[in-house]
C-alpha cells in the first residue's frame, strides 16, 4: 500500500520529478506550500518579518514607484523569496542553482507586472497585478519564446498553494459570526446553487470536455473571482491554460460590471441597501466591489464590502468541497480500470494537501492568536501575510504566463464555449443575488435597514476612484475599515 500510495503521489500533475522512493512529505509541492506558508507566517507573528515592501504608485513615470528606498527593499524581498524557495526546490528534487537564477528573473517580471497596476488610472480602473503578470508572461512566451534559464523557476504550483494557505490565515470565523443574517442568506444562499448551475450547464448542456475548466470559471463567477478560481484549479488539478482563461474572463468582466451595475441602480430608482448588497454578491474582486459601491454612497459602499466579505469566507469550504468531489467522482475513471468510488486511503493519498494547511491557518489565527494576541495585532500580521501572498500569486501568474501558449489557449476556448459558460452563468447569479438581496435587505425577511440619505456628485466610478483612492485592483481583503457601520439603526 506504501508503495501504492507513493506511486499515485508521482502520478499526480502536482509532484515534482523526483525519486517515487523518497517521502511525499519531502516530494509534493502540496506539503511544500505547507512548510513555506508556515514559515512566513510564522515569521511575521514573531515579528522576524516587520515589512513588506512594495511598488508603489505613479501617474507619469514608473521611477516614482521606486523612490523612497523601495528599490533596495524590493532586491532584498527578492533575496528572501529565492532562498526559501531554493530550499524547497532542492529538496524536492531541483537544482538550487538553476531555480535561483530563474526566480530572480522571475521575481523581476513581477516587479515589472506590479507596476503597472500600481499606475494610477489602471488602478483606478481595476486592471491589477494578475492580469499584467499574465499579460506580460503569454508576451514573451508567444513572441519571442520563454528563455530557457528562467524556466527551471516555474513553480507556479508552489507559489499558488503556498499563497493559498497564506489566505486561509484571512478567513477569520469570528468576522462571518459578526456579519449577520442579511449578508450571511446573500452570500450563502446564491453562492453554491450558481456553482451548481454552471457546472451542470458547461458539463451538459454546453458540453465542455473539461470538467475542470467548467469548475474554475464556476467558482470565479461565484464566489471571489482571481481568489477563487486560483483555489479551485488548484483543487480539481486545472490546467494553466483553464485557469489563465478564467482569470481573464473574470478580470475583464469585474472591470465592466464595476462600471455599468452602480450606473444602472442609480439609473431605475433601485433602493441604494438593495442594490450595494446585489454588488457584493455579483462583481468578482472585492477591491471592484467597494468601488461600485462607493458610487451609491458610503453606506452603500460598506454593505457591498460586508456581502463580499462573507461571499469571500466560502473560498475555503468551495476548494475543500471540489477536491472532494473530483477525487471521489470525477477521477474514478483513473482507478486502473477499477469501478466505482475509491476508497478512504485512496481519497487521502488523491487529496490536494494544501487545503490542510488553508483549514489550518484559518482556525489557528481565529481560535489562537487572535483571543491570545488580539483583533488588532491579528489585522496587523494579516496586512503582512496579505502582501506576501500577492507576491506569490504574482509570481504564479507570471509563470502561468510564461509556461502558456496561444494554440493552447485556443484549444480549451474552441467555439466560444467557455465565454457562454461565463455569460450565462453571471446572468443566472445577477438575477439569483438581485431577488436574495430584495427578500434580505428589502425588509421581507429582516429587518430594513434605513438608508442614509446622501448626495452622491460622482457619476463615473473611474474617476471617483482617482479621486478616492480607492483601490479597484484589489483582489481580496481580509477587513474593510468601517465594514460594521451598515449594522447601525438610526
Amino acid at each position: 500500500m506504501k508503495t501504492d500510495s507513493v506511486a499515485l503521489y508521482a502520478r499526480s500533475p502536482m509532484a515534482t520529478r523526483s525519486d517515487t522512493s523518497r517521502h511525499p512529505l519531502l516530494v509534493l509541492e502540496d506539503w511544500w506550500a505547507i512548510w513555506l506558508a508556515g514559515l512566513l507566517l510564522g515569521a511575521v507573528v514573531a515579528k522576524l518579518v516587520t515589512a513588506v515592501p512594495g511598488v508603489g504608485r505613479w501617474s507619469v513615470s514608473p521611477l516614482d514607484a521606486f523612490g523612497g528606498g523601495r528599490g533596495l527593499d524590493l532586491v532584498a524581498l527578492a533575496l528572501g523569496l529565492t532562498v526559501v524557495t531554493t530550499i524547497a526546490v532542492q529538496i524536492m528534487g531541483g537544482v538550487a542553482r538553476r531555480h535561483a537564477v530563474g526566480f530572480l528573473g522571475v521575481f523581476a517580471l513581477a516587479v515589472v507586472a506590479y507596476t503597472c497596476a500600481q499606475q494610477t488610472n489602471i488602478r483606478a480602473a481595476g486592471l491589477g497585478y494578475a492580469f499584467w503578470a499574465l499579460v506580460l508572461g503569454l508576451i514573451i512566451a508567444n513572441a519571442v519564446g520563454t528563455p530557457a534559464w528562467i524556466k527551471p523557476a516555474l513553480q507556479s504550483e508552489l507559489y499558488i498553494k503556498t499563497g493559498l494557505v497564506l489566505l486561509g490565515a484571512e478567513i477569520l470565523f469570528g468576522n462571518i459570526l459578526n456579519l449577520g443574517l442579511p449578508g450571511l442568506f446573500v452570500a450563502w444562499i446564491v453562492t453554491p446553487t450558481v456553482i451548481i448551475f454552471m457546472y451542470r450547464f458547461g458539463t451538459r448542456q454546453l458540453k465542455i470536455e473539461s470538467r475542470a475548466l467548467v469548475i474554475v470559471i464556476a467558482a470565479a463567477t461565484s464566489v471571489c473571482g482571481v481568489s477563487a478560481a486560483i483555489a479551485a484549479a488548484a483543487a480539481a488539478r486545472a490546467k494553466k491554460e483553464e485557469l489563465t482563461l478564467a482569470v481573464g474572463m473574470s478580470l475583464i468582466f469585474t472591470v465592466v460590471m464595476m462600471v455599468v451595475m452602480p450606473l444602472g441602480i442609480r439609473a431605475v430608482g433601485m433602493d441604494p441597501v438593495v442594490g450595494a448588497a446585489w454588488i457584493g454578491g455579483t462583481i468578482d474582486a472585492t477591491g471592484a466591489v467597494v468601488a461600485a459601491g462607493a458610487l451609491l454612497g458610503e453606506q452603500a459602499e460598506q454593505i457591498a464590502a460586508v456581502v463580499k466579505m462573507i461571499q469571500n469566507t466560502l473560498i475555503g469550504l468551495v476548494a475543500f468541497a471540489i477536491a472532494v468531489f473530483w477525487v471521489t467522482q470525477v477521477e474514478t475513471g483513473d482507478r486502473s480500470g477499477q469501478a466505482g468510488a475509491p476508497n478512504a486511503m485512496e481519497v487521502w493519498y488523491r487529496f490536494p494537501k494544501f487545503i490542510l494547511g488553508f483549514v489550518a491557518a484559518s482556525l489557528v489565527f481565529s481560535f489562537v492568536l487572535t483571543p491570545t494576541l488580539g483583533s488588532a495585532r491579528v489585522e496587523g500580521i494579516l496586512d503582512l501575510t496579505s502582501d506576501l501572498r500577492g507576491w506569490l500569486f504574482c509570481l504564479a501568474f507570471v509563470t502561468i504566463g510564461l509556461e502558456s501558449r496561444f494554440l493552447d489557449l485556443g484549444r480549451h476556448a474552441t467555439g466560444g464555449r467557455p465565454i457562454q459558460l461565463y455569460v450565462v452563468g453571471q446572468a443566472f447569479n445577477m438575477v439569483l443575488t438581485l431577488l436574495a438581496a430584495y427578500l434580505a435587505f428589502g425588509g421581507v425577511l429582516f429587518d430594513r435597514i434605513p438608508v442614509t440619505s446622501e448626495d452622491i456628485a460622482a457619476r463615473s466610478v473611474i474617476r471617483h476612484n482617482i479621486d478616492t483612492d480607492i483601490e479597484a485592483t484589489a483582489l481580496f481583503y481580509t477587513e474593510v475599515p468601517g465594514w460594521g457601520e451598515w449594522m447601525r439603526r438610526e
